[in-house]
């Protein structure tokens, strides 16, 4: 089913990119700038949730929406952490911790899926704690400014980024461990 609601809204997440990515060049006040990116970033983000859910309500889900909505996420976080990076927002050392990551745990599911294991490598707690930090922290570093007036949020931003990079790096440590069996028994 390529052409469903929730289908169609996990497209819309690849889409933004260009558009949140785009704000940053405008001939605005960076203020504004940073309001328009954070504001596309969270309406988008949200469209993970709504569309899992659409998909499951409408009895709308489909192998290519299960293949296409991790993508659109991590395509999603990864262009934003680019560009929170080039805006000197965030360390270049945690956007490799959570980009490589993304790829490594891509391919480690890929292979698992190839030999017949995917259940070992299922998405857990500690892989949903480490998407929760990263979708809080990301908007806060677009953000990058006092939130009702009481709230420096490039501050939690940095502290939260960090917390995800910490998460990053336990979850995929968790999924390697469960994947260790069957990679000695493939691997012998």
């Amino acid at each position: 089913m390529f052409f469903t609601i929730p289908t169609l809204m996990t497209w819309t997440r690849i889409v933004a990119i260009p558009l949140i990515v785009g704000v940053f060049y405008l001939p605005l006040p960076q203020e504004t700038r940073n309001l328009a990116a954070t504001v596309m970033f969270v309406v988008f983000a949200l469209t993970d949730w709504l569309d899992g859910y659409l998909a499951r309500k409408l009895n709308q889900t489909s192998a290519f929406g299960a293949f296409l909505d991790p993508v659109a996420d991590k395509f999603l976080v990864c262009a934003s952490l680019l560009v929170l990076v080039h805006l000197r927002r965030t360390d270049v050392f945690v956007a490799l911790i959570i980009i490589g990551r993304e790829i490594a745990i891509s391919a480690l599911r890929e292979w698992m899926a190839q030999i017949g294991a995917s259940k070992s490598v299922a998405v857990h707690m500690v892989g949903k704690l480490k998407t929760t930090a990263q979708m809080v922290a990301i908007p806060f570093l677009l953000y990058d400014g006092v939130l009702l007036g009481v709230m420096d949020t490039g501050v939690w931003g940095l502290w939260m980024i960090w917390i995800s990079a910490v998460l990053t790096v336990w979850s995929m440590v968790y999924y390697l461990q469960k994947a260790l069996p069957e990679i000695r028994a493939r691997v012998k």
